[in-house]
C-alpha cells in the first residue's frame, strides 16, 4: 500500500467509539471556539468582499452560511472557513517546526455534512479524523522552513475529513487525498512581509478547494496514489523523507491543540499574559512607560517578532499586520488592558499613542527559551518606566495553552464576549446548548441557528449586508 492508502483506511476504519469522552469534550469546545470567532467576523472587510462575490454567482440553497443566506458546499467551505479564521483567534496546534490551526477544518467538513445531512455525531467523528491528520503531520513533516504554508498541510487534513463525513469508500478516499495535496501547496509568503487579506483566506481557499476536489473523486476521478513517497511528491520536493504508521493512530490528537485568551497571533498569548500580570500588580499606564523588552522563543521572535519573516514595528496599518505584531499586542494590552476584536479596528491601529508605544517594544529571542518550546510559550516582560524602575514578569504558558485548558465555561465566556454583538441572548444559549448535546444535533439544526447572525449596525431583525 502507498501513505496515501494508508491514510485512506485510517480515515474508514475510524469511528465515533474510538474517541474518549475527554476528546469529545475538546471536540465541542472547539466547535464552540470556532463558531464564536467566526459570528464575530461577520463584519470583517474581506468577509464581506467574499459574500458579494458569492451571492454574484447566482443563488445556490444547498448549504447555510453564517450570517444568512446558502451556496453550495464549496462556496460555504469558503465562506464559512473565512468566518473562522478572519479574526485570527481559533485554535492552534504547536508542534516545533510548524504552527497550524486545526479549526480550518470545521467549515468545509460542516458543509459537506450539511449537504449529506449528517448527525452531530457523524461531524465529530469526521472532524477528529482531520484534526489527527493534520496535527500529526505538523508534528512529522513541518513545510513552515521550506517556504510553505501550514494550509499545505491542511488539504490532507481537509481531504480526510470531507471524505469521513461523505462515507467514501477507501479507494475514493485515497484518490480524493492524493489529489488535494498533489494540487494544493500554499506559498509562506502569505504570512511573511506586509501582511494581506489572503492571510485569513488561505486555508478557507484550500478548503472550497478540497470541497470540489473531494467530491470530483466521489465521482470517481482517480489521483496520484504516490503523492507522499513518490518520484516529485511530497517527500521528495518539499518535507524530507517521514514516517507515520497510521495503524496505530488514534483520534485523540485534538486534546494537544490549544484556544487562545487573547485576539492576537498564538505564539504571543504568553507574552501578552505576562504584560497584563505586569499591568495589574503594578497599575502603571502608557505614559510611565520607557522601553519593553520581550524575551522570547526562536519561533516567536521569527514569526511574529521582527524576525526572518518581516519588520513587526515600522508599518503597522492594518488588520492583518497588527494581530501579527508582537510589539503591537503589547502596546495594545498596555494602553487597553486586554486584546480583542476592538483593539483592531482601523481607528485604534492608526491611533498616535499605541503607534508610537509599539515602536518602544523590542522583542529578542532567547535561546534558553527556544529550548523549553513547544512544551511551553516561555517569555520575559522587562518594563522600563520613565522613572528609572524596572518591572519584571516571566511566563511559561497562558489560559488556553495544554497546561492550562480553556474549560467548557471559559469557552462560552469567550463566545458570549464574540457573539453578543450579533445574536441576542436567547439565540446564543440555543447555540451553545446545540454544540453542547452536539452528537443528538443535527447538523442543518445547527447551521439554522448560526444563520440568524447579523452584522451590528443592522440590529437583529435588519437586512443582509
Amino acid at each position: 500500500m502507498t501513505c496515501v492508502e494508508q491514510l485512506a483506511t485510517f480515515v474508514c476504519r475510524s469511528v465515533y467509539e474510538d474517541l474518549s469522552s475527554a476528546a469529545r469534550e475538546q471536540l465541542k469546545i472547539r466547535v464552540l471556539d470556532s463558531l464564536g470567532c467566526a459570528g464575530g467576523a461577520v463584519e470583517g472587510e474581506p468577509v464581506r468582499i467574499l459574500k458579494r462575490s458569492i451571492a454574484a454567482s447566482g443563488p445556490e440553497d444547498q448549504c447555510a452560511l453564517i450570517g444568512g443566506g446558502s451556496a453550495s458546499p464549496q462556496n460555504a467551505a469558503f465562506y464559512n472557513g473565512a468566518l473562522v479564521r478572519y479574526l485570527d483567534f481559533n485554535d492552534s496546534y504547536v508542534a516545533p517546526g510548524e504552527t497550524c490551526h486545526p479549526s480550518d477544518n470545521l467549515a468545509p467538513v460542516l458543509a459537506a455534512a450539511s449537504y449529506a445531512d449528517r448527525t452531530g455525531e457523524e461531524l465529530m467523528t469526521a472532524l477528529a479524523v482531520a484534526y489527527q491528520v493534520q496535527c500529526r503531520l505538523s508534528d512529522v513533516a513541518p513545510v513552515r522552513d521550506k517556504g510553505f504554508d501550514d494550509a499545505t498541510l491542511g488539504a490532507y487534513s481537509i481531504a480526510a475529513g470531507l471524505c469521513k463525513i461523505l462515507d467514501l469508500d477507501e479507494e475514493r478516499t485515497a484518490n480524493a487525498i492524493a489529489i488535494c495535496g498533489a494540487a494544493l501547496n500554499s506559498l509562506r509568503v502569505t504570512r511573511t512581509g506586509q501582511l494581506s487579506h489572503w492571510k485569513g483566506l488561505a486555508s478557507p481557499h484550500t478548503a472550497a478547494c478540497c470541497t470540489r476536489i473531494v467530491f470530483l473523486a466521489k465521482d470517481g476521478i482517480g489521483g496520484p496514489r504516490e503523492v507522499f513517497e513518490g518520484d516529485k511528491g511530497f517527500m521528495d520536493a518539499i518535507s524530507g523523507v517521514f514516517d507515520i504508521d497510521w495503524q496505530r493512530e488514534d483520534l485523540e490528537r485534538v486534546k494537544r491543540t490549544i484556544l487562545r485568551r487573547y485576539n492576537a497571533e498564538t505564539h504571543a498569548q504568553a507574552a501578552i499574559q505576562g504584560v497584563l500580570d505586569l499591568r495589574k500588580r503594578y497599575r502603571f499606564e502608557a505614559r510611565d512607560v520607557e522601553s519593553v523588552k520581550v524575551e522570547t522563543f526562536e519561533v516567536a521572535f521569527k514569526l511574529i517578532g521582527g524576525g526572518e519573516e518581516g519588520d513587526r514595528t515600522s508599518c503597522v496599518t492594518t488588520k492583518e499586520q497588527a494581530d501579527h505584531s508582537l510589539p503591537y499586542a503589547i502596546a495594545a494590552a498596555i494602553l487597553d488592558g486586554d486584546v480583542m476584536p476592538a483593539q483592531y479596528t482601523p481607528e485604534r491601529i492608526a491611533h498616535p499613542g499605541i503607534q508610537e508605544l509599539l515602536r518602544r517594544v523590542r522583542v529578542v529571542a532567547n535561546p534558553a527559551y527556544s529550548q523549553r518550546f513547544p512544551e511551553e510559550m516561555p517569555c520575559r516582560i522587562q518594563v522600563l518606566l520613565r522613572d528609572g524602575g524596572t518591572l519584571s514578569k516571566e511566563s511559561r504558558d497562558y489560559p488556553g495553552f495544554v497546561t492550562q485548558p480553556m474549560s467548557w465555561d471559559a469557552a462560552c465566556s469567550k463566545f458570549h464576549s464574540l457573539m453578543q454583538p450579533y445574536a441576542e441572548e436567547a439565540e446564543r444559549a440555543a447555540m451553545i446548548q446545540a454544540i453542547a448535546g452536539l452528537e443528538n444535533t443535527s447538523v442543518r439544526h445547527l447551521m439554522r441557528l448560526f444563520a440568524g447572525v447579523r452584522p451590528a449596525r443592522n440590529g437583529r431583525d435588519g437586512e443582509e449586508s
